[in-house]
């Protein structure tokens, strides 16, 4: 992108250029490198093995009425904390002028705050490593993954739940503690989040850094070894690492800044979208159970109530409402070398709870048995072309899980899937578009650009080398 892309997203001043390149040469170094001068990659699984053995994990099911601190709302149905703070799940009417749907209701989780996402780096001979948390989700499958090195609401770092301090939380919100290299807004799941965001940030540390049992070392090239493989790298950890500064050595994009620009603010400016508040209670559509709330048609997601055991977070025991989806979920880049630069084809994607009404996601993103019932043109677009797919086209895949602290078992099958011309044309169909991965890291750089599957592929798609 242009070198007005090429800024911080907040602070007071930008970053020179020369020390920009420089940032992204250490971090094209680090996702070269997959020897760790900490630990191996061969001896990760044995790391996480044991930092699953040294703590006590459980998720129990439980009826809505054993949630504690939790209750519907008196007037509104509403599922609230005692608390105020948290999040609450309330309802959603959404109508989209035009679109495939042109109105519907759900419920929706709100939570005004904004979270910290922070990844530490430091070098060590000579390359960046990237400070990683073993940490326990309750709505992750496999419950522990590897997740950034603060993962934390301001409700978690201020500690509203009187919980313990989160580790190494000062190089992220005291000023001189580390060399920020990345910080920006990002959103977080439109279709279930209202208006979520959380920062994103990357610090370098200064001085030594204190190692703490549940952390590891690892350089980019090994993270992206790690992202090969089924629900290892969290959603947050992936989310943050597409804000790192990667060189853009590509050329010969098929549309310029400029261009990519002005048709992001055409689809911005041609869907009418109202997203309204509405009561949980009674919402149309939605039947609320003792154990869970779910949509009449038994698709999409339902809202469920958990009781967790946690041994390594800083409350050893809670109780919390989840989102649990219906079936696998479908996020894939169809992918094309154009003039001999790969470029990915972006979908100007609607969902109820973006701020800006649309935000650049994958080509493809559903969960194919919530259409399973459509036929022909009423199927959404490049879904069946990317199920027909062959090994041959695919460049990368991997399961990985959504947000565990807020969804119960959402997994997607992430892929970069090579297309052609009688598969993908050029000229594609109204709310597509041809771009470079260069590009869409410049846009990462600010917020509410690329949504948060998007940001996982482009993650998967720099640090597996799957782009070059």
């Amino acid at each position: 992108m242009s070198a007005t892309f090429a800024t911080t997203a907040v602070g007071p001043t930008a970053l020179q250029p020369r020390e920009d390149a420089a940032i992204a040469d250490r971090i094209a170094r680090s996702a070269a490198s997959t020897a760790g001068a900490r630990l191996s990659t061969e001896a990760f699984p044995d790391w996480l093995e044991g930092r699953r053995r040294a703590h006590r994990f459980r998720v129990d099911r439980i009826p809505f009425d054993a949630l504690d601190g939790w209750s519907f709302e008196e007037g509104t149905g509403n599922l609230v904390h005692r608390s105020g703070r948290f999040f609450s799940v309330e309802g959603l009417h959404v109508t989209h002028e035009g679109g495939a749907f042109p109105q519907w209701h759900q419920p929706i989780i709100k939570q005004p705050e904004v979270g910290i996402l922070g990844i530490l780096v430091k070098e060590f001979d000579g390359v960046l490593h990237f400070l990683m948390q073993a940490k326990m989700e309750p709505g992750n499958r496999n419950l522990l993954q590897l997740s950034p090195t603060v993962q934390a609401t301001r409700s978690n770092y201020t500690k509203v739940h009187e919980g313990s301090d989160v580790k190494y939380i000062e190089y992220f919100v005291r000023p001189g503690k580390g060399r920020v290299l990345a910080d920006v807004l990002q959103s977080e799941h439109g279709s279930w989040f209202l208006h979520k965001s959380n920062r994103n940030m990357i610090v370098e540390a200064v001085g030594d850094v204190p190692l703490h049992e549940d952390f590891c070392w690892l350089t980019l090239g090994q993270i992206g070894e790690l992202l090969h493989r089924d629900n290892v790298v969290n959603m947050d950890s992936r989310t943050v690492l597409a804000c790192a500064p990667f060189p853009d050595a590509a050329t010969g994009a098929l549309h310029s800044d400029t261009e990519l620009l002005s048709w992001i603010t055409a689809e911005r400016s041609r869907h009418d979208v109202s997203a309204r508040r509405v009561p949980l209670d009674g919402l149309p559509g939605w039947r609320r159970g003792e154990e869970s709330i779910d949509h009449e048609d038994g698709r999409y997601f339902r809202v469920v109530a958990v009781s967790v055991q946690a041994g390594s977070r800083e409350v050893s025991g809670w109780t919390q409402p989840l989102f649990e989806p219906y079936g696998l979920g479908v996020a894939a880049f169809l992918t094309r070398r154009i003039d001999g630069a790969l470029h990915v084809l972006v979908h100007a994607r609607v969902e109820g709870g973006f701020l800006d009404t649309i935000e650049l996601g994958p080509t493809v993103q559903y969960t194919p048995d919530n259409y399973a019932h459509l036929r022909g043109d009423s199927r959404p677009g490049y879904l069946d072309e990317v199920l027909a797919a062959g090994p041959d086209r695919i460049r990368y895949e991997a399961l990985h899980s959504e947000e565990g602290g807020r969804f119960l078992n959402a997994e997607s099958r992430y892929l970069l899937v090579e297309a052609d011309e009688a598969t993908a044309p050029l000229d594609p169909p109204a709310g597509y578009r041809w771009v470079t991965p260069g590009q869409l890291t410049s846009l990462v750089r600010h917020g509410r650009y690329v949504n948060v599957q998007a940001r996982t592929l482009l993650a998967c798609l720099h640090a597996t080398g799957a782009g070059a």
